[in-house]
Parts: C-alpha cells; sequence; structure tokens
C-alpha cells in the first residue's frame, strides 16, 4: 500500500505526476541497508526531480540533500517526484542497471508504468489501485484544492491554506510558484507535486 495511491486529477495533468520511492522491507532485508538507500538515492536524485525527501529529514523545500543523506537509517522511505515520462524512463533504466536489491514503487497512470518498466526491461509484478473514498465525502474540499491536498498522501496540507494562497496569488501577494513553494514544504516525506500545484493554483486565481 501506498500513501501516493489518492491523487485526483484530469488524465492529462496524472500524466504529468510521477512518484517514484524506495525502500528496505523491515522484516528482510532491512538490517544494512543504508547504503543501498544511499546509492539508490544518488541515482535517482541526480536527475533533479521537482520534489524528493526523506520522512524522517523532510523534503528538499526545508531540508538538504545532505541532510537527508546524513540522516538516513535502516527505515528510511526515499521519494522523488518527476514530470517528465521520459526521466522515469531513464531512472529506471538506471535502477535496473545498479540491481540494488531493494523495493522500488513507481506512482502514477498505470498504462504508463507499465509501459516505462517494459522499455526499461523489468516486469510489473504488484499493481495497486485506490479504492477510493468513503464516508463523509461532502465534507471534503472542493476539486480543484481536492487535486493539490491530495498531493500529499498524508494529508498534511489544509484546504484552507490552499485557498489562503490562491487569494494572496489573486491580489498580487505573492506568485503561483512561491505558494506552490510553501505548500511544498507542509508535505514532509516529499511526495507532493510543486509543479503540478503551480498550474491548479494559477488557474484557480483567475477564475475566483
Amino acid at each position: 500500500m501506498t500513501h501516493t495511491l489518492h491523487r485526483q486529477g484530469s488524465l492529462l495533468d496524472l500524466r504529468e505526476d510521477f512518484v517514484v520511492f524506495s525502500m528496505a522491507c523491515q522484516s528482510v532485508n532491512a538490517r544494512g541497508s543504508v547504503p543501498k538507500i544511499r546509492k539508490i538515492f544518488e541515482i535517482i536524485e541526480k536527475y533533479q526531480p521537482v520534489n524528493f525527501g526523506d520522512v524522517k529529514t523532510g523534503n528538499c523545500f526545508k531540508a538538504t540533500k545532505e541532510a537527508m543523506e546524513g540522516n538516513f537509517q535502516e527505515n528510511s522511505y526515499i521519494h522523488f517526484v518527476f514530470t517528465s515520462r521520459e526521466i522515469v524512463g531513464k531512472v529506471l533504466r538506471d535502477l535496473k542497471k545498479a540491481d540494488v536489491g531493494l523495493s522500488v514503487v513507481v506512482s502514477g497512470v498505470v498504462n504508463d508504468i507499465d509501459q516505462l518498466c517494459r522499455q526499461a526491461g523489468l516486469k510489473v509484478h504488484t499493481v495497486e489501485f485506490s479504492g477510493g473514498i468513503y464516508g463523509r465525502t461532502d465534507r471534503l474540499t472542493e476539486g480543484p484544492v481536492l487535486e493539490i491536498t491530495t498531493m500529499c498522501g498524508h494529508g498534511l496540507i489544509a484546504g484552507n491554506l490552499v485557498r489562503h494562497l490562491v487569494k494572496q496569488v489573486r491580489k498580487g501577494k505573492k506568485k503561483a510558484e512561491e505558494a506552490a513553494s510553501e505548500l511544498a514544504r507542509q508535505c514532509q516525506c516529499g511526495v507532493f507535486n510543486p509543479q503540478r500545484a503551480r498550474h491548479l493554483i494559477e488557474q484557480m486565481s483567475k477564475k475566483e
């Protein structure tokens, strides 16, 4: 199960929203896994993701790459966000070649991920789908705000903060890019896509 399954949005938007993450299985290969985590981090980070992080240290909007690397532990989860299908393909090819020996999960539009894996010489062995949202769905935030808040799988981005920042952008007090960065800082593990958020904020600030 991954906390990156619940992202909402149009197919067009979701096709430019990829999360790649890696971890050791705590009951199988966690012992001595820090050098492997560091190796995978080195392979993926060089492709300049739009966001990345480790849940223990924070994301790249509030922690340095060096701080993350210095704090890796056997139960660290490292996350990277990309907007380019081509780059994700390169990441997968490099990971296959390195064969580090840790689990790698890629979130995105399933047909696209399957195709990228095949092109990299990999076979998808598990596919997870979101079962949707149940309960008091009438209390959820509205469409475009929900598209932003669900980019943080731990629910750390409040709908009211999104609305406040959209108003700030509309009034010219803040740029959409600054608003997206402020939201990205709230998502501790670094799975939030600030580039996609910037586009959504720009659209909302023009409509309301």
